[in-house]
């Protein structure tokens, strides 16, 4: 049985607007059978690089809210720390952000939680013996959730071809040690230009294999077990990853990331076509949208969902790929070919179109 995909358009009238939409969506995939009373739902989103203005509103997160205090579950709006030093590689930092794209638990109706704690450190292991990772590390509050709501702006990525609910979850969910080890088959550098020798990195290191050697941060690469911590805890911006590994084998990883992230663990996606832009959504800036705004999908299956958002792009563009065109070396399609090859969904689907055209 192929899954469905609910979509409906941006077509509003008098009555009906965009929250009322959504709403219906909500309705139609039945959530309360898939979210339980009592649950720690968390409600994964991407709030937004300062300074990019693509991300999804903060109003429909209140739509997704209010549906889940109907069912009496504990939402939580949350998202994890960026491995990149931007504004939201710390909890300081990523709330301040959070609040000032207006993201804030009087608005949203609900707590907002940095999935992975103060530093990026807060993390669970998730078993997943996948062929590139065996054990995730997943942030430590959705690994912890007994469900979860993942709200997705589809757009381009530079990496991964388009960045969808695969990457939202995969990479999104994970711990910074967790980013690191998908991104890069290395070990962290030091960047002496930034150390101020001040030694909270080699404190922190878990097998001690950093000393300071003439006030400068020194690797011991026989010890060091490319964890990330020492990136995590540096607040000078000395500790560097490698951003070494292969377009597809990122992808892979990030697929099995989010098989780990899903475990046993009941599941919606809702993704947001709309404001397309050519990159990630971790830029502080947003290049103009490459497709005109095409409407929200919601579905149980997460690459079926993703499946959908590309077919739609493809249907609004005359078959044109956008993506390959901005990113002609990265293959979209090998994160949807290896999750569902790990069972986490299906290409196919029933796409039903709800309250479209009014």
């Amino acid at each position: 049985m192929m899954a469905k995909v609910y979509f409906t358009d941006l077509t509003t009238k008098p009555g009906i607007n965009l929250l009322k939409k959504l709403e219906v969506l909500l309705e139609k995939v039945e959530i309360e059978k898939i979210i339980k009373k009592g649950d720690f739902t968390a409600i994964k989103i991407h709030f937004g690089e300062y300074g990019n203005l693509a991300f999804i509103r903060p109003n429909f997160v209140r739509v997704v809210v209010e549906k889940l205090k109907t069912i009496d579950a504990k939402a939580f709006v949350t998202d994890a720390n960026t491995l990149y030093r931007g504004s939201r590689s710390n909890a300081i930092d990523h709330l301040w952000t959070a609040t000032a794209n207006g993201f804030t638990s009087e608005v949203v109706g609900a707590p907002i939680i940095i999935a992975d704690g103060l530093r990026g450190s807060d993390e669970v292991e998730v078993e997943v013996n996948g062929n590139y990772v065996k054990r995730a590390k997943v942030s430590s509050a959705i690994a912890m959730a007994d469900s979860i709501v993942v709200m997705t702006h589809f757009k381009g990525h530079e990496q991964t071809g388009f960045g969808g609910t695969l990457k939202n979850v995969g990479m999104g969910a994970a711990s910074r040690s967790g980013k690191l080890e998908q991104h890069s088959t290395s070990k962290p550098y030091v960047n002496v230009e930034n150390c101020t020798g001040c030694s909270f990195c080699a404190k922190n290191c878990p097998v001690e294999a950093i000393e300071i050697v003439r006030k400068i941060a020194v690797i011991d690469y026989d010890k060091c077990i490319g964890c990330g911590q020492c990136i995590a805890m540096c607040n000078f911006g000395a500790m560097f990853p490698r951003w070494d590994e292969s377009n597809d084998i990122l992808s892979r990883k990030m697929a099995e990331y989010a098989k780990a992230v899903l475990k046993e663990k009941p599941a919606l996606f809702i993704s947001f076509i709309t404001q397309v832009s050519p990159d990630c959504d971790c830029w502080s800036i947003n290049r103009p949208p490459i497709v005109p705004d095409i409407g929200i999908a919601v579905s149980t299956d997460p690459v079926a969902l993703d499946q959908a958002c590309m077919d739609l792009v493809l249907e609004k563009t005359g078959g044109h790929d956008p993506f390959l065109e901005i990113h002609p070396d990265v293959s979209w399609k090998e994160q949807l070919e290896y999750a569902e090859s790990l069972g986490l969904g299906k290409r196919k689907y029933d796409l039903v179109k709800v309250m479209t055209g009014l």
